[in-house]
């Protein structure tokens, strides 16, 4: 593994001291249940690097590897199906029985493809919306799922304004993976999806005689993710609360701008390997969680999240650019100037476990997979 070369440089950095002692209601137990009833869903695995431990000058660490979900590359086909399940359940509970239904989304790869796959899965039909810079192989794959995509001639916002538009046809359903005024009850069961992988990380920390979790780093675009992980994490009543830590891109740092100002901002998005986070606003419904419940956030250039995805498929672990996000945003957090204050902030030790979300195997984006191009391990931000 290569040194990692601390930079005197402090990253762009937010921390909010309060945050362990905030709290939030629990997401539903049924969300666990719902999941283990679809064919082929198994657990991901938790896996245990101690090479990184010894780097990190910590405890334990381990990565939530989310390379191979239901038979897809990443770990959003857990909210894309308990919400369309959710959504089809109550447009039958209204008395709307009309089939099939076309599930509309816009998407940076991942999210676009669960959809399609639930759709073709549940016999309906799908069309997906894809901004500019999505590649061509991540078309194609959402495609091969029977989904109709277009591609959109500008960022993610506008694609997501795109497929609403699209989706107010009679027979069609907006599935997206943020909120808006007005838009909110299917992101927030798109959230519930996402605690499934919570709960089994708690269990399988439990198995591996970890304990709980001291911190948990997390790759933030719109921030559904992030909003389960501190939903899960901000509701037990018992024990010690751990720390949440998101990461994002320098070219796309919707997250930390806002808590930065204190209110959810727009920002103009850059060009960045971390496609799946190349988003300019986040979720409306995620914001006050994250606002409330994030210990620290922080943003990272192309370059580190490359070298932390070539350092983890070394170590055998299929991760993308958005999936070692979080890795390379610890090695950020804990070097260079200010290095000691930011560990202080999360509360890191010599025992400490630290969890890191992998959220996509290098086949989620194939443009940019460490495996298949080695220069782009030192390739510039």
């Amino acid at each position: 593994m290569p040194e990692n070369v601390s930079s005197t440089v402090p990253p762009p950095w937010f921390a909010r001291p309060a945050a362990r002692s905030w709290t939030c209601a629990p997401a539903p137990t049924e969300v666990r249940e719902f999941h283990a009833s679809l064919p082929g869903h198994d657990p991901t695995p938790l896996t245990e690097l101690p090479l990184l431990a010894a780097e990190l000058g910590v405890g334990r660490v381990f990565v939530k590897d989310e390379s191979c979900r239901l038979g897809l590359p990443a770990f959003k086909a857990l909210g894309a199906s308990w919400a369309v399940y959710r959504a089809l359940a109550a447009r039958a509970a209204d008395g709307d029985l009309a089939t099939p239904v076309t599930l509309v989304s816009a998407t940076d790869g991942n999210h676009g493809r669960a959809v399609a796959r639930t759709a073709r899965l549940l016999g309906h039909r799908a069309r997906v919306l894809v901004p500019r810079g999505v590649h061509p192989e991540a078309v194609a794959a959402i495609a091969a799922e029977g989904a109709d995509v277009s591609q959109v001639m500008g960022a993610y916002d506008e694609a997501v304004r795109r497929a609403a538009e699209a989706a107010a046809a009679p027979d069609a359903l907006l599935v997206q993976d943020t909120a808006w005024p007005g838009y909110e009850r299917i992101p927030g069961w798109i959230v519930e999806g996402y605690s499934t992988l919570c709960a089994e990380i708690d269990e399988q920390l439990a198995a591996a005689g970890a304990g709980t979790p001291d911190l948990l780093t997390i790759p933030v675009g719109v921030g559904s993710l992030a909003h389960a992980v501190v939903t899960h994490y901000r509701s037990r009543p018992a024990g010690p609360p751990a720390a949440l830590l998101s990461v994002e891109p320098t070219a796309a740092p919707c997250l930390i701008e806002s808590l930065l100002l204190g209110a959810p901002v727009s920002v103009t998005t850059g060009e960045t390997i971390m496609a799946g986070l190349n988003c300019g606003t986040p979720s409306s419904i995620a914001w006050p969680h994250l606002r409330d419940g994030l210990d620290a956030a922080i943003a990272i250039p192309d370059a580190a999240s490359a070298r932390a995805a070539g350092d983890l498929a070394r170590l055998g672990v299929s991760s993308g650019p958005c999936g070692a996000a979080p890795l390379a945003g610890l090695r950020a957090a804990l070097t260079g100037d200010g290095a000691d204050e930011r560990r202080a902030v999360l509360g890191l030790g010599p025992a400490s476990t630290v969890v890191l979300l992998s959220t996509e195997g290098s086949a989620a984006n194939p443009a940019a997979n460490p495996a298949a191009n080695p220069a782009a391990t030192t390739a510039d931000s």
